[in-house]
């Protein structure tokens, strides 16, 4: 399937590029909308403004989206799929340690997915005030960011057809309005000069402030990479030619419009839509929410790919994943689905206008390209680059990205916060998770299976016992074949000795390739003691009950097993025996000496375990033949207490 998918995407064709401007262009190509509104809001229009304000666009979008994510980050892919996870996972075995930016860069995304749709839909439903000033509009965004949210669990096959041609008339009404108004003062292509941008930022009063709006055109550059998996790198790179070109057209037409009210303060009127005939504007006006929908959309799938993979990498709490559609790539995360849906109406609410939101966008965004930049400059020694070269880029990036981190800090107060707060929130969890597990594996004891093994034979054959299954299966988290943890050999002896005639020790192991699907048998003790390794990529649906069905029906066809029922009756009537699993629950025992941080992290960690999905839903193990059991997680065990003895 691997090889198929990708030889399939990696194709340059025209359905694929298509299909390219409707996933991936949506939250950059919508950006026209409120850009250069931003730029001169509360300003006196001066030809420095707009020009330089045109030359900072033009700039970002060739130094920040076509060089660093086009041309050098999409050459990071981890067998086609992109994102920061999967750069993360290509360079986890050199750099553990740098699950940090790769958590914060995650959440700022996630962050992001809350901000744009309503910021999209907004500024394309307030052009309607240009037909009728005094229009509710908080309403309609509500009910059309609502709707987007309530079609994502049937999938967006079935609309993801229509994106691509819709996108493609936005980008072409882009350019021709633009080159409508260039035609007007073609002037304005002076802007393309590199002078103004830099006369902008030292010359212009408070100009350097300006990059925090200048930012805006390039938000969507990590989503290009997030998407990389659903569209292949060719794709990307020929449809980025056309998007970039109309996008800086418009840009362009917007300035020349602007430049006629020098003197004046516009900051009422948006120039996106005045740029249209009027008796374009209610077809522009469609135009454009569609394009909004479409930004929200690819927003909301790039976050649900995120969380999947964050719980591959176990950094986030088990939760339901669905797929919809057979659509490769395509998957629904209903928790995650309600829990943005929330987050955008609480957005919307709180801000009303889209020229409020500005504040909150961009903010997160600048931190998620800063943590790309890290990752990706380790990525380039990965693979030789020389250590000049991955320097330089390294240094040339976090100079831009932080200034525009910087300007953006000035939106702080005027809603950055709130995209901060909602980063940190999605911080903390993800934080807790993966030390929650470091802290939870440190106090796993493993111990030598090999000691046990002749007491597991004997118990299997000792009559005494009554039978507790014909299959006993435990899923281990030991590496080594000969190891497991100390709770399963208790759960198996002591907690209530369970005889059965085979046990099998199932072992996940989550591969940094996404879509591996391997698994490996070891036969430790013939008819007795059985382990085996699943490796499963991550993004590969853990359905540990259906794939272990598999490879007992492999193993039987290689007679390598004898999986028929052991009681006399059934055996004669060549019956399989029965399978039951226990998953092992740890809840933390009272004895124990941790200290005020490690206890605060563990009592989060048991918190979200509580409300994140089970181990045997997580596992798609049948439920009927699933046994619970609970075990003391006892870490360092109280030491000096004095008890003692008294014979009066």
């Amino acid at each position: 399937m691997q090889d198929h998918h990708n030889s399939h995407l990696s194709k340059l064709s025209f359905a694929g590029l298509l299909i390219t401007l409707g996933i991936i262009y949506g939250d950059i190509g919508t950006s026209p909308l409120y850009v250069m509104k931003a730029i001169v809001a509360d300003k006196i229009i001066t030809k420095d403004l707009v020009l330089g304000g045109l030359s900072c666009v033009f700039w970002t979008l060739t130094l920040q989206t076509t060089l660093k994510y086009v041309i050098i980050t999409l050459r990071a892919d981890n067998n086609g799929e992109g994102g920061i996870f999967s750069l993360y996972a290509l360079i986890r075995r050199r750099r553990p340690k740098l699950i940090l930016p790769a958590i914060i860069g995650g959440c700022a995304l996630l962050a992001d997915g809350i901000i744009t749709p309503p910021i999209s839909v907004s500024s394309a439903i307030e052009g309607l005030r240009m037909l009728n000033p005094d229009i509710p509009t908080v309403p309609i965004v509500l009910a059309i960011i609502t709707t987007i949210f309530i079609i994502q669990r049937v999938g967006t096959s079935i609309v993801g057809k229509a994106f691509g041609p819709i996108m493609f008339i936005w980008f072409g009404m882009l350019a021709v309005l633009g080159v409508n108004s260039i035609m007007l003062n073609p002037a304005i292509i002076e802007a393309l000069n590199p002078y103004y941008a830099y006369n902008l930022l030292v010359n212009y009063p408070h100009g350097f402030w300006i990059l925090g709006a200048v930012f805006l055109c390039t938000t969507g550059a990590e989503a290009l990479y997030s998407d990389l998996g659903h569209c292949g790198k060719k794709n990307i790179r020929v449809s980025w030619i056309f998007v970039k070109i109309a996008l800086v057209l418009n840009y362009l037409g917007q300035g020349a419009y602007i430049l006629q009210f020098e003197g004046q303060d516009i900051t009422a009127m948006n120039p996106f839509f005045s740029l249209m005939p009027d008796w374009f504007l209610l077809s522009g006006i469609v135009i454009a929410t569609s394009a909004a929908i479409i930004a929200s959309q690819a927003l909301i799938s790039g976050s649900f790919t995120l969380i999947s993979e964050a719980l591959r990498l176990n950094v986030w709490p088990k939760v339901t994943i669905k797929y919809p559609s057979e659509a490769k790539g395509q998957l629904y995360v209903p928790s995650a689905n309600w829990m943005l849906w929330a987050g955008c109406v609480g957005v919307v609410l709180y801000f009303k206008e889209s020229s409020n939101m500005e504040g909150a966008y961009g903010l997160a965004i600048t931190i998620a390209m800063l943590m790309t930049t890290i990752l990706l400059a380790n990525y380039l020694r990965k693979i030789h680059i020389p250590r000049w070269a991955a320097g330089s880029i390294l240094l040339v990036y976090f100079a831009i990205e932080g200034s525009f981190l910087i300007a953006n800090l000035s939106k702080f107060k005027h809603g950055g916060w709130v995209s901060l707060v909602i980063g940190l929130a999605f911080i903390a969890v993800m934080w807790v998770w993966f030390k929650g597990r470091k802290i939870k594996n440190r106090l796993t004891e493993f111990v030598n299976l090999k000691k046990y093994l002749p007491i597991l034979h004997e118990l299997s054959h000792d009559q005494s016992v009554p039978k507790f299954a014909t299959h006993l299966v435990f899923l281990t988290s030991a590496d080594h074949l000969m190891e497991v943890e100390n709770k399963v050999i208790y759960s198996i002896l002591q907690k209530q000795p369970k005889r059965a005639d085979i046990y099998w020790f199932l072992h996940i192991h989550v591969d940094d390739q996404p879509y591996t699907m391997q698994y490996k048998v070891d036969i430790v003790v013939p008819q007795d003691v059985i382990k085996v390794e699943f490796r499963l990529g991550f993004k590969v649906e853990q359905k540990i009950n259906f794939y272990f069905r598999k490879v007992v029906e492999e193993l039987m066809k290689n007679k390598e097993v004898d999986v028929t029922s052991r009681y006399a009756s059934l055996n004669k009537q060549n019956i399989t025996g029965d399978f039951r699993f226990v998953v092992l629950k740890r809840h933390l025992s009272n004895e124990n000496e941790l200290s005020l941080y490690e206890r605060l992290i563990m009592d989060a960690y048991f918190m979200l375990d509580k409300l994140s999905l089970s181990e045997e839903k997580a596992f798609g193990l049948d439920t009927s033949s699933v046994i619970v059991e609970k075990v003391p997680m006892v870490i360092a065990p109280l030491k000096d207490f004095k008890l003692k003895r008294v014979y009066k």
